[in-house]
């Protein structure tokens, strides 16, 4: 297994999914992980449950994002990998979008600024605040997550498929700023749905029989935490495709 024992580690909207499975999997490899939830309470749970550093700070207001790094970087004595995880789905804005596909038209205008604001607004404020930072302390390491292509245009799916659109785009503008410097990004995705709390209760059995565990992302973002991936930078990597 990858030891990362030197290794510092943020991860937002760490407390379940695919950012629980991560910031567990980091932790397991021997890194030093700090979690992130809006709920402070929550946060402080799961992380005590997987032996990780959990905080409240919501990536959609900059005072908390600026607040909350700056307790990371107390609590950690500084930083070497972002995950930029945090996101909410489309339960929040159709609670049956899976089996009751609801127009654009139909959405609500609070539920659409809500996902865009924690997905991408959330992706750039968090972002921003860290990659000063590394580019100071000479080098670092940034991983957006994203989503599948199809899953971004298919019907019924304003706002989620877009802000996973969105965040994509950011990351390459992004990783283009960053180019020839010491900090790299890289973009991480599942390969398909999972099995997270952002599927309905309601879904077809069928689905529920082809969703991915979460913890498929623990061995792409332990390697893109280790030294076996130094250097790599402005990528897309899928995690049912990784190792293969």
């Amino acid at each position: 297994m990858t030891q990362l024992d030197s290794t510092r580690v943020l991860v937002t909207g760490g407390t379940s999914g695919l950012g629980r499975a991560m910031a567990a999997a980091l932790a397991a490899a021997g890194a030093r992980v700090a979690l992130t939830s809006r709920e402070a309470a929550r946060a402080e749970a799961v992380g005590a449950q997987i032996g990780a550093c959990g905080l409240q700070l919501d990536v959609r207001d900059e005072r908390s994002v600026q607040a909350g790094i700056a307790t990371v970087y107390d609590r950690l004595g500084g930083l070497d990998v972002l995950v930029a995880n945090a996101g909410i789905g489309m339960r929040t804005v159709n609670p049956r979008f899976m089996t009751d596909p609801q127009p654009f038209w139909e959405v609500a205008p609070a539920g659409f600024a809500d996902v865009l604001e924690t997905k991408v607004t959330g992706t750039f404020l968090v972002a921003r605040a860290v990659a000063p930072r590394m580019l100071a302390a000479g080098g670092g390491r940034i991983v957006v997550i994203s989503m599948n292509e199809q899953t971004m245009t298919r019907r019924g799916f304003t706002p989620y498929g877009p802000s996973g659109a969105a965040v994509e785009a950011l990351a390459r503008v992004m990783a283009a700023d960053l180019a020839e410097t010491p900090v790299t990004l890289n973009i991480l995705l599942p390969g398909g749905a999972t099995a997270t709390g952002m599927i309905p209760d309601d879904a077809p059995d069928d689905l529920r029989g082809r969703l991915l565990d979460p913890e498929i992302m623990g061995p792409p973002i332990v390697w893109l935490c280790s030294e076996q991936s130094a250097g790599v930078h402005d990528q897309r990597i899928v995690a049912t495709e990784f190792g293969r």
